[in-house]
């Protein structure tokens, strides 16, 4: 059996954080936490559970991840988000993995929990994640917000059976103070990426994602908290590029 280490970053995650460590405690041979100065109980939390706690100031996805890696003992490592835990499908199709390491990386399906609602629609699920993987093959890239795993070329990679849990939002404003703060950096992405829009763009780009997350998905299925999610989803992708647009306004030329 090959030892495994799991890291995680966290700030302020307090509510969410045992469950994530209830779920991989028998799996690794060690757990590294990468804290950005949380302000509540994430630390004493932690503690208790004896995991290797690190403080680090945040910089970005990407650079926090990246730091956290290179915490890690062991070179087969799993990532984690403190809001998310492993089901116990999973669980066992990792431990069979940790006893016959055959690739270089392990994809596996995210299915998230919505204001106490499982969505397997709307765009949500399947949502294929790597997170397990030969550390000396792959880190972090990407920009921001939208931080991405990336294998060396030539690496090869196996899809596992189980579900990575994750407890995204408990509340809908919670949900939508989320879209506002993230939409402002994704904008800032595409502006830096000399992206442009239009008002028109705008309403079919926010028209398309609803039509595609609520019908082509199944959003319906979800029920009503599954309209809501394609819902603010397409209000996210409204709000984000009237921000591109805002920014060219005020930086003219």
């Amino acid at each position: 059996m090959v030892d495994l280490s799991v890291v995680i970053i966290t700030y302020n995650e307090a509510r969410n954080i045992g469950r994530c460590l209830d779920s991989v405690r028998d799996l690794a041979r060690e757990i590294v936490v990468v804290d950005s100065y949380s302000t509540d109980r994430t630390r004493e939390i932690c503690q208790a559970y004896g995991v290797r706690f690190i403080q680090h100031p945040f910089q970005g996805y990407v650079e926090q991840k990246n730091y956290a890696l290179d915490q890690a003992t062991y070179h087969y490592v799993l990532s984690l988000d403190a809001d998310e835990a492993l089901s116990g499908r999973l669980k066992e199709s990792i431990r069979a993995v940790l006893n016959n390491w055959r690739h270089d990386g392990y994809y596996f399906n995210r299915l998230t929990n919505y204001c106490g609602k499982w969505i397997r629609h709307s765009g949500w699920y399947p949502d294929r994640k790597m997170r397990l993987w030969d550390a000396s093959k792959g880190r972090w890239q990407g920009y921001n917000i939208h931080e991405r795993l990336e294998l060396d070329k030539g690496t090869s990679t196996a899809f596992l059976e189980g579900d990575l849990l994750h407890y995204s939002f408990y509340t809908i404003a919670q949900h939508l103070d989320t879209v506002n703060k993230f939409s402002e950096a994704a904008a800032r992405e595409l502006y830096d990426k000399g992206k442009s829009t239009s008002t028109f763009k705008i309403l079919i780009k926010s028209g398309a994602r609803f039509f595609r997350n609520y019908f082509l998905k199944k959003g319906f299925m979800d029920g009503y908290y599954g309209f809501l999610v394609c819902r603010i989803s397409a209000f996210s992708s409204m709000i984000r590029y009237a921000k591109l647009k805002e920014m060219y306004k005020n930086n003219p030329g």
